[in-house]
């Protein structure tokens, strides 16, 4: 079996993460019909690259959501790769479960490690990109010496826990901070963004640094969740162009 960074290579949902030419619609099943997410995400066609999934556990951030049978249930669904985001307090005793259940990244709180380093190399070492996320007023600073160890960083542009909230402004800025910082550090880690995302501020977004954005009321809570994921993919894409 051959290994590459972050993991195994030759699987086509890892390729998508692994090509850096192409900036990653990531929809978020949090805002999709919950009784039908296998239903919403085959409604969008292939208008998306990846599905986002927010793992909340009600003590972290207030909300209950996906445990590892749903993500493994989705993953027999769909041929996308799982964006897996774990919000919860004790991330290292889930890894295994939920890469298990079809994860391709696996992403976890700086705000709850106590051993970042430690968890990142687990995630690695499960076959997964490992990723990082910071809320919007955690500094950079934190993760200033786990670069070698990222695949991702989320920064998160609302304070976590529910969607449809309003994108904080000042994040635009930590985004380009983290951008000069990755750049400078060499390491190949694509940026995530994940909040308030829509139409009017996705290009700004995408222009500041990052390559990955999620979105999900912007897709599912609008009259065509497929239309709305083409707007979205074109907004990308076509801002990276003229970054």
């Amino acid at each position: 079996m051959s290994v590459t960074r972050g993991g195994i290579k030759d699987d086509p949902k890892r390729a998508v993460f692994l090509d850096r030419t192409r900036k990653l619609l990531c929809p978020s099943i949090l805002s999709s019909d919950l009784a039908d997410i296998a239903g919403s995400l085959k409604g969008l066609e292939n208008n998306y690259d990846m599905v986002h999934c927010d793992v909340m556990d009600g003590h972290y951030v207030p909300n209950l959501t996906f445990g590892p049978p749903v993500i493994a249930a989705l993953s027999r669904h769909t041929d996308k790769p799982l964006d897996v985001h774990l919000m919860v307090t004790n991330p290292d005793d889930l890894l295994e479960r939920y890469a298990e259940a079809g994860a391709t990244t696996l992403v976890v709180h700086v705000e709850v490690l106590n051993h970042a380093q430690r968890t990142l190399f687990r995630i690695r070492e499960l076959g997964c990109f490992a990723g990082i996320s910071l809320n919007p007023s955690t500094p950079l600073e934190t993760i200033k010496w786990l670069l070698p160890d990222l695949d991702m960083l989320l920064l998160m542009s609302v304070n976590p826990g529910f969607s449809g909230q309003s994108f904080i402004p000042q994040v635009l800025l930590k985004i380009e901070e983290a951008k000069r910082m990755i750049d400078e550090s060499g390491y190949p880690i694509r940026i995530q963004v994940d909040g308030g995302i829509t139409t009017d501020n996705a290009a700004s977004i995408v222009r500041a640094g990052a390559d990955m954005i999620v979105a999900g009321s912007a897709v599912f809570d609008t009259p065509s969740p497929k239309d709305a994921a083409t707007e979205l993919s074109h907004i990308i894409r076509t801002a990276s162009l003229r970054l």
